[in-house]
């Protein structure tokens, strides 16, 4: 059994964090703010201030929090389910998948709203679930290895890659300079309404991968030592993969990639608390979303 002690006080200590980063955030930017000014017209936005914390910053703040928990805590779901301590939430293809989806749409000349979802949105998310099913498809064939899927994976991002350098040739300059802004990782066009949009599949998708947590630690050992321990590998495999996939896929169609959180903020978790995914997981979670915070803040 986990300590309860150490378990809560490492929770506990994540949940400040992202509490600090979360109140701290909005007061910084090159125009100064009046805290109190800014929530007094709050409801009515006849003031600056208000309108720079509440319509601009805080969204985007959230937003971050948001995408840092999924990609943290993919990370650490893609470092279990590989047992390869460099996996990121991209390994497998999802963000390549996305990227050439985005980009067919922005050369198709794809724009507006679809069911009030920005159209480079969704013909991203379709080229990660396309990407998505490829993989599993392919890994299905073969036996459901993960070394199947770690290989389909970085060919089929390779191939993405390859194919969206050439609609980048294809491209006129206006849209050249769309796909790499988009390709270099933003923040900068989430409001609440894309926050609302993404909370429900990411929360769901943390929550799955949360429950699974005992079971990655079984997989460390190998899926022989955990087979020989109850675990299920191959529908834990099918769950984890399914989970943390499409919860990278929410968030990066809207931001694009932004690669280094799913692997930094394991691996700093690791040293410092240990490699207990029950303890892991969710101090990532909350970590993750805090360190994006901090990232975007900075930049």
């Amino acid at each position: 059994m986990v300590n309860q002690r150490r378990f809560f006080r490492v929770l506990l200590l994540s949940i400040v964090f992202l509490f600090v980063c979360l109140i701290t955030a909005p007061m910084i930017g090159p125009q100064p703010i009046n805290i109190r000014q800014a929530w007094i017209h709050r409801s009515t936005m006849d003031s600056p201030d208000a309108i720079i914390v509440f319509s601009l910053r805080l969204p985007r703040i959230l937003f971050a929090a948001l995408t840092g928990s999924a990609l943290a805590g993919a990370g650490v779901a893609f470092q279990a389910l590989l047992r390869n301590p460099l996996a990121t939430p991209y390994t497998l293809g999802v963000s390549s998948g996305t990227a050439c989806g985005a980009v067919i749409g922005m050369l198709s000349g794809c724009s507006g709203l679809i069911l009030g979802i920005p159209c480079i949105q969704l013909t991203g998310f379709a080229g990660a679930v396309a990407t998505i099913i490829l993989v599993y498809l392919i890994g299905r064939r073969t036996g459901d290895s993960t070394h199947t899927l770690l290989l389909a994976g970085v060919t089929l991002s390779f191939f993405f890659a390859s194919f969206i350098m050439l609609m980048q040739y294809m491209a006129d300059f206006t849209q050249t300079h769309r796909i790499i802004h988009w390709m270099m990782g933003g923040l900068d066009i989430a409001d609440y309404s894309t926050c609302w949009r993404a909370l429900p599949g990411v929360m769901i998708g943390l929550t799955v991968l949360w429950t699974r947590a005992s079971e990655y630690n079984l997989l460390s050992a190998g899926a022989t030592a955990a087979q020989s321990r109850g675990v299920n590998v191959q529908r834990c495999n099918h769950i984890t993969y399914a989970a943390a996939s499409l919860i990278v896929a929410a968030v990066v169609s809207v931001t694009g990639p932004i690669g280094f959180v799913g692997l930094i903020v394991p691996h700093a978790l690791r040293m410092l608390i240990g490699a207990d995914h029950r303890v892991l997981l969710p101090a990532s979670i909350f970590c993750g979303a805090g360190f994006l915070i901090v990232c975007d803040t900075i930049a």
